[in-house]
């Protein structure tokens, strides 16, 4: 192929591509006023919505008088985070649909070890961070992002995306396998990352001319690659291409600029597997972006708590300094109105003195009152009072079956949540990260009877437990009834399956696989355990036999010395 014609090819990549971005800029476009508008009212530090928004120190957050929203997203992400993915404790587990295969020892030691080295993957990088503040902003925008990439010395590094920043594409599945973004970075910055030979003319000679600061329109694309093979290793064959080019901006991402014709990418690679999770806390029907979260539910409330807040302080200001009138002679004199001020004027009439304009009788009392209810049902919509549980209490000590019996109604609000975030959030980051590991070589290898089998994540957070309480309390209720009726009727017992009870209840409150036996452990100590017994029965037989024998050899007869020779030798009565 000649130079040309892979310039050629270059350009029209470059412009499918581009075309792409557009769509998807175009698709997110009537989302941006209401993220901008929740940003204001919510979470005023958080959203990017021009290519130009960074290093911005100045003051946002200039329409919160009564900051109630916020300290309740705070509360609710930290919340979450204490409930769903705590640094703290084990969140999750793996195992197989095969349980019994689970309950063999390889295969369950290799699924201990693989959990415990997947959690310190977690601990090691920065992903409770990003974690916190994907909570933060999927509880008040309704969506979120964060990309998860190799990393040489923590095994993964995740990259958090902020509001308007990103675009998402799904496929029919309504699943996100799109991502684009547009961002800036300096000319230094992009030599660097993307290396001379790779970025255009127009940079590399600013570049050669000391112009490192100036900044570069940068456009990243991630999107299924629909020629990829899955076998090899170069980023044609990969699941998912990844793109890099300095491009133009988007219209709804800011205004539309011209820029100079791109020669070449920045960077093309690939991904085996999709590197950015984009939850949404609840979606209506095909909306690429989520539609209803806390955030939203509690727009109206917040706008109507900063009016009443206003209103109150413009009460108390025209009562403590009211607007006031006199006569014009005092118009020089009166140089101030501090409090113990002295003002002496010749003038025997009281019309001379400075009064109220009007007396402020504002009831007062009643716009306290509709602030305390605003900033209450602000509250509950942030689901602060389930959520200020788990954030301050020992996350170590407290258990589900607590979060179960005192918030049980918001748990089953939450329920249809908690299961989009396990789909869209915890499964992926989970398969993302075992995947990187296993190409990395770090995880040991699998027992020879895993070939074939689908690995499985079971959540056991604290949310996820208290989410099976409500529903597991059943199997205490059962077996409280069945040793209820063993009283009456013993035959009741066989009813009950005791063993699977153990695992169906441990499984519900989460407790390691350690405490509780396996099924071959289970018969295998039954197994001994009657046989201890049986024999122990036999040593009692045989010493009470060997007792009576003694007794019987000792009792006297009538011809013969003891009873035990009658027994034995027989009596000769010939």
């Amino acid at each position: 192929m000649t130079d040309q014609a892979m310039n050629t090819a270059t350009l029209n990549k470059l412009t499918h591509y581009r075309r792409r971005v557009e769509l998807l800029a175009s698709e997110r476009a009537t989302f941006i006023p209401l993220w901008r508008e929740l940003s204001d009212y919510h979470l005023s530090n958080r959203g990017r919505f021009l290519v130009t928004d960074r290093n911005k120190g100045y003051k946002r957050n200039t329409k919160q008088l009564n900051n109630t929203s916020r300290l309740a997203g705070r509360t609710m992400a930290a919340g979450m985070m204490a409930g769903i993915t705590s640094p703290a404790r084990p969140w999750f587990r793996l195992g197989l649909s095969d349980k019994a295969l689970m309950e063999f020892g390889p295969v369950k030691d290799w699924l201990m070890k693989v959990e415990r080295l997947m959690r310190e993957i977690y601990n090691r990088s920065n992903t409770y961070n990003v974690l916190h503040s994907t909570y933060a902003e999927l509880g008040v925008f309704g969506t979120a992002a964060f990309g998860v990439f190799e990393d040489f010395d923590n095994v993964i590094r995740l990259k958090q995306y902020t509001i308007g920043s990103y675009m998402l594409g799904m496929n029919g599945k309504d699943q996100v396998d799109t991502f684009a973004r547009e961002y800036q970075l300096t000319v230094g910055q992009l030599v660097k990352e993307f290396g001379e030979d790779n970025v255009s003319h127009d940079v590399k000679n600013r570049w050669d001319n000391g112009d490192t600061e100036s900044w570069v329109d940068v456009t990243h694309l991630i999107e299924p690659n629909d020629n990829a093979d899955g076998m090899g290793v170069f980023a044609i064959n990969k699941k998912f291409r990844s793109v890099y080019f300095e491009g133009v901006r988007s219209s709804s991402g800011g205004k539309t600029t011209s820029t100079r014709s791109v020669e070449k990418f920045l960077r093309e690679s690939g991904f085996n597997s999709f590197p950015v999770m984009g939850p949404r806390w609840d979606v209506t029907g095909e909306d690429i972006y989520g539609s209803m979260c806390p955030g939203l539910d509690s727009l109206g409330d917040t706008k109507g708590l900063q009016i009443s807040e206003k209103m109150k302080y413009e009460a108390i200001a025209k009562m403590v300094k009211p607007p006031l009138q006199g006569p014009s002679g005092l118009k020089n004199k009166v140089k101030t109105l501090k409090p113990d001020t002295i003002l002496f004027e010749d003038s025997s009439s009281p019309n001379q003195a400075l009064r109220p304009i009007y007396e402020v009788n504002f009831p007062l009392q009643y716009v306290i009152n509709d602030i305390n209810a605003l900033e209450d049902r602000i509250s509950r919509t942030f689901y602060e009072d389930l959520f200020l549980m788990l954030a301050n209490s020992d996350r170590r000590q407290i258990t589900a079956r607590e979060v179960a019996e005192r918030h049980e109604e918001k748990l089953l609000m939450l329920g249809p949540v908690l299961e989009r975030l396990h789909n869209e959030l915890l499964d992926p980051l989970i398969d993302r990260t075992f995947n990187i590991a296993m190409e990395a070589g770090i995880l040991p290898p699998p027992p020879t009877e895993l070939q074939g089998q689908e690995i499985r994540v079971e959540y056991i957070s604290v949310l996820a437990q208290a989410q099976r309480m409500v529903a597991s309390a059943g199997v205490e209720q059962l077996a409280g009834f069945v040793g209820g009726l063993t009283n009456i009727w013993p035959e009741a017992r066989h009813k009950f399956n005791v063993a699977q009870a153990v695992d169906d209840y441990g499984e519900a409150i989460g407790v390691s696989p350690d405490l509780i036996r396996t099924d071959d452990e289970f018969d295998e100590v039954v197994a001994q355990e009657a046989a201890a017994m049986q024999q122990q029965q036999q040593q009692v037989q045989a010493a009470q036999a060997a007792q009576t024998a003694t007794q019987m050899a000792n009792a006297p007869s009538l011809d013969d010395p003891n009873m035990l020779s009658d027994l034995v030798g027989g009596k000769n009565d010939g």
